[in-house]
């Protein structure tokens, strides 16, 4: 008691460091990494010594003067204290010489209460396994009705504080709604509320909230933003594209209150999965969250490595607890991870087929995977049987094929071998080059289809006249009216047939010529 109470009269903050132990990775961890790793720490290229307060073998071994900088126990005889609390600046840590700060003294009381107390270690907080903590001793004992209650109850009493009041009936059930929901309660949901006057009926609002829909809802947009998810690719103009299966999936995993260590199997790799149906797949489609860009311009394999980084990156912070990014160029100089680590678990992460960093910035990339709904696999049930239907009816057809196959090779040479059947469009007119344009010689009737329809043109095309290497025109074109710009055409030019497709002018498209 006496350490304690000398400590409370110099340093009020430092109550909670005697009333129980110091935690390392929450109260010690912090002080060593911002003040102690730039020169002990993980970096080997700024480290100044071999001194390294990042590992406990290290940070508890004897100096070259026989010293210890952390002597369990005892702070008096750990080197560390002696140096941070030195009011010498040529001997002080962190080094005034350098431009650093001294520790504050709570920082220094601090490091003495958790050497006194054993220099207890801890591994990196992330990798140690979470446990119920016994719940503390309260004096107000009345006013806890749940474990959670005694740790809130507990640090107000340290403090010297009381709790406030309990807020009215109307208050509570706007606050747990919006809190479960992200929705205010209905006037309905407020009456039934204020007029129960069972002793369970916060309770039974609780539990009403959890076990809808909205509660799911408000859950999984916090796994969202963590998970960088979008309606659209991030970049640039910032095109649309369609990610809300995952979203949904998201949703009903809330829903149905999936294990955790499932929702995180089924997002990482829920398409390598033994048998994986089409909800495994879109789970996984967690990894293709990232932005893409289709900007003019860029490199498309600096921007592919930057999507596969952008997974490392995000995987590591949402499931290891780990702030890997710094190690894409370093070895990090506060978590535990090397560059050589980082890259290994890039490589993972790099190896999907047809993956590309120029992308069309409006819709999905490749690659695909096919996410129908319930009622869309009804459907294609009923087609796949139509299918098989249609193609055992085409196999039984086949001997009279054949029969009728040399029966049409014995005939005089066929003079039309167009093809005619299924035709979207067919204009057989002939057109004629007045020497200025071409022109039909009898109207055709319009076709419209987008760039995602599959097509094919034929034509027959054969330019006459006194220069036919000088005529030029369109044979055939479609062009959308878009501020970018979309189209596809077939041109004569300058007796050289040329062919274009394009999805933008001004980088995404393709001209092809005859020599």
């Amino acid at each position: 008691m006496a350490l304690c109470s000398r400590f409370a009269a110099l340093f009020l903050a430092v109550l909670p460091a005697c009333a129980q132990d110091v935690d390392f990775n929450r109260q010690i961890r912090p002080i060593l990494s911002d003040k102690c790793y730039p020169c002990h720490g993980p970096d080997a290229a700024n480290r100044k010594t071999k001194l390294r307060f990042d590992l406990e073998e290290s940070a508890k071994a004897p100096l070259a003067n026989g010293k210890l900088a952390i002597s369990a126990g005892h702070p008096e005889q750990s080197e560390l204290i002696s140096r941070v609390a030195s009011t010498n600046e040529g001997t002080r840590m962190p080094p005034a010489y350098m431009g650093k700060e001294a520790l504050s003294p709570r920082d220094i009381e601090l490091l003495k209460t958790w050497i006194s107390q054993g220099a207890k270690w801890q591994p990196f907080w992330s990798f140690v396994p979470p446990k119920r903590p016994p719940s503390p001793a309260v004096h107000d004992v009345k006013w806890v009705r749940n474990p959670i209650d005694a740790f809130i109850l507990s640090r107000l009493e340290q403090d010297g504080l009381r709790p406030s009041p309990e807020a009215d009936k109307p208050i509570l059930i706007r606050r747990a709604s919006l809190d479960l929901t992200g929705l205010p309660p209905t006037p309905a949901e407020v009456d039934a509320f204020v007029h129960d006057e069972s002793p369970n009926a916060y309770e039974k609002v609780v539990d009403r909230l959890l076990a809808g829909p909205r509660y799911a809802e408000r859950m999984a947009f916090r796994w969202m933003e963590a998970a960088r998810y979008g309606d659209t690719n991030g970049y640039q103009t910032d095109g649309p594209r369609d990610m809300w299966r995952w979203r949904d999936w998201v949703i009903d995993a809330y829903n149905r209150n999936m294990p955790y260590d499932r929702f995180v199997v089924e997002q990482v790799a829920g398409d390598l999965l033994p048998k994986a149906g089409t909800s495994q797949k879109i789970a996984s489609g967690f990894n293709r969250n990232h932005r893409t860009t289709g900007e003019g311009g860029i490199i498309p394999e600096e921007y592919r490595v930057e999507y596969v980084a952008d997974r490392v990156q995000t995987t590591s912070t949402v499931f290891l607890g780990l702030t890997v990014g710094c190690a894409r160029c370093h070895d990090h100089k506060y978590d535990p991870i090397t560059q050589k680590e980082f890259y290994r678990l890039f490589s993972y992460f790099n190896q999907i087929p047809d993956e590309k960093g120029f992308v069309w910035n409006y819709g999905n990339e490749e690659p695909f995977v096919k996410a129908p709904l319930p009622a869309h696999e009804t459907t294609l049930a009923e087609l796949d049987q139509k299918v098989e239907i249609a193609e055992n009816a085409w196999e039984s057809q086949m001997p009279a094929l054949h029969t009728a196959q040399l029966q049409w090779e014995s005939r005089p040479a066929a003079t039309d071998w167009t093809v005619t059947r299924s035709l979207v469009f067919s204009h057989p007119q002939e057109s004629v080059y007045d020497g200025k344009q071409f022109f039909e010689q009898k109207d055709g009737k319009a076709v419209d289809f987008d760039y995602l329809q599959p097509f094919t043109y034929s034509a027959w095309i054969k330019p006459e006249g006194e220069n036919p290497q000088a005529i030029s025109g369109g044979i055939l074109s479609h062009s959308d009216d878009y501020m970018e710009g979309s189209g596809h055409g077939i041109y004569l030019i300058n007796g050289h047939i040329r062919f274009h497709l394009i999805h933008r002018w001004t980088d995404l498209g393709i001209r092809e010529e005859t020599k």
